[in-house]
């Protein structure tokens, strides 16, 4: 760090959405360090000893020190210049505190509202292997969905929409209220990334592995691979994609411990 007085600092800025061909910031920080965030609940991030901010300018703080320690470790790691790809628990707690705190309501509709057009309830009218394939894993889903949490969805075969009942959206909406913002934010990347809300909620409550819903998620994509082959770029989205499924269930998996 430069030897400018602790007043004329400028703010610590946290890597944001910038433009793909904008250069990456250099690293400026030397120490990476957490600390209690007292009086705060919480842990913060501390670079050179100065509490990491996000681009909002609110402390990035978290509740448990594991989770804490993890996004240190990533900007631990980070080399001569910050590589936000690389950062992947860091842009979730951020995302959580600059985008969800505050609008959680307006999240969790959104989670409804894709268990309204759950992947789990339109299946295809063939061939005959893609139906059984769907049949097999997305019908215990649902299975377990009205076992476990009291809400059954009607399926249908093709692509027209259908409405689901309101009881079961009623259902799913409670099952998520309790979240709060930090969950919220991974069970929504984990349903935008899956096309289900209820394959994500199946992950948090611990029925399905990540690597389980990611693959219950995939069976159409799966099925077409099998048959003409994989498509390079499409590859590729889709390993990046499943990096992020990935870290939005070890952010819940941190966010569980002590």
């Amino acid at each position: 760090m430069s030897g400018r007085k602790e007043n004329d600092a400028e703010p610590i800025k946290v890597p944001g959405k910038a433009a793909a061909t904008a250069p990456l910031p250099k690293r400026f920080y030397a120490n990476v360090a957490v600390e209690s965030a007292a009086p705060e609940a919480g842990f913060a991030i501390l670079l050179d000893g100065r509490a990491v901010r996000t681009p909002t300018k609110m402390p990035l703080v978290v509740p448990t020190l594991a989770l804490a320690e993890a996004i240190a470790a990533e900007w631990a790691a980070q080399g001569e210049r910050i590589d936000p790809q690389t950062m992947p628990l860091s842009k979730l707690a951020i995302t959580a505190i600059d985008g969800v705190i505050g609008a959680a309501a307006e999240v969790a509709a959104e989670i409804v509202k894709f268990a309204g057009n759950d992947l789990l309830c339109y299946r295809a009218e063939g061939p005959e292997g893609l139906v059984e394939q769907q049949a097999d894993v997305w019908d215990a889903m649902l299975q377990w969905c009205e076992v476990e949490l009291g809400v059954r969805f009607i399926r249908s075969q093709g692509v027209m929409p259908m409405e689901q009942p309101r009881e079961a959206l009623d259902r799913i909406a409670a099952e998520v209220a309790p979240f709060d913002a930090l969950a919220l934010t991974c069970l929504h990347v984990m349903t935008t990334l899956t096309g289900s809300a209820l394959l994500a909620i199946g992950h948090v409550k611990g029925h399905l592995s990540a690597q389980e819903a990611w693959a219950a998620a995939h069976i159409d994509e799966d099925w077409q691979i099998s048959q003409w082959g994989e498509d390079t770029e499409a590859a590729v989205r889709r390993r990046a994609r499943w990096t992020e499924m990935q870290a939005a269930s070890r952010f819940l998996e941190l966010l569980r411990r002590d």
